[in-house]
């Protein structure tokens, strides 16, 4: 099996393509700040995936610039700080300011002349109109959480997308999924038979971070530490 013998790359973006943990990090910095004794970043991160997780499933319907504020109010009242509602409502914009992975850009670009690039994200429209400025490429497809009112790691995600990118004439066998976060993609691309790629950007830091852990352990054909290491393979193969 190689690379190049798919067609489209369909991405997660926030965490593989959007360095969202530091985002969050920076955006919970009015509340954390408050704190009377400090949380290392991984406390921060794991404590938000589990609201954050909690909250997709309980109102999978509720817009993602809703849902952050919510998680906002849920870490204050978790970490005993008192927050105006205005507080939670600034986090729950703050994705306009989650920056790019250094190398997803210049990665995306080159590997736009040999694939079709597809989004398959738990964010809401306009918050991935502000990231895809930072990722300056044209994906051939868009399919966020706010389209089907579900979030991953629901099969619902993963059902639109298979009935869906036909559409721009990709065959379910020609999908590279590309993500980092086992709970979110590669279980659930796994129950949908999909061929995975695990870009591992937490290959040196301990734990899953502002995911969940995962039930299982999902597999993944290939796997790469950044997306420039993908784009390089993809050269590789290709002779360049």
């Amino acid at each position: 099996m190689k690379l190049t013998d798919f067609k489209a790359l369909t991405f997660d973006v926030y965490g593989t393509l959007i360095d969202w943990e530091s985002g969050m990090v920076a955006g919970l910095k009015p509340l954390t700040e408050r704190l009377p004794q400090p949380l290392s970043r991984d406390q921060i991160l794991e404590a938000h995936a589990r609201h954050e997780s909690t909250q997709q499933r309980q109102t999978p319907h509720q817009h993602y610039q809703a849902l952050l504020a919510t998680v906002y109010r849920r870490l204050a009242e978790n970490w005993g700080v008192q927050v105006s509602w205005s507080e939670c409502l600034t986090y729950g914009q703050s994705v306009r300011h989650w920056p790019a992975f250094p190398d997803s850009a210049g990665a995306l670009q080159y590997l736009k002349q040999h694939f079709k690039l597809v989004v398959l994200s738990n964010v809401d429209n306009e918050s991935f109109s502000h990231s895809n400025q930072k990722l300056a490429v044209d994906f051939d497809a868009i399919y966020t959480a706010e389209d089907m009112s579900s979030y991953k790691p629901s099969d619902r995600n993963f059902e639109y997308l298979l009935a869906t990118i036909g559409d721009i004439g990709i065959e379910k066998h020609q999908i590279l999924h590309t993500a980092e976060s086992m709970f979110h993609d590669m279980e659930p691309a796994n129950r949908h038979g999909l061929t995975c790629c695990h870009i591992y950007r937490r290959h040196d830091q301990k734990g899953f971070g502002a995911t969940m852990t995962p039930a299982t352990k999902p597999s993944y054909q290939f796997r790469f530490h950044s997306m420039a290491e993908l784009a390089d393979a993809v050269r590789a193969e290709l002779g360049g």
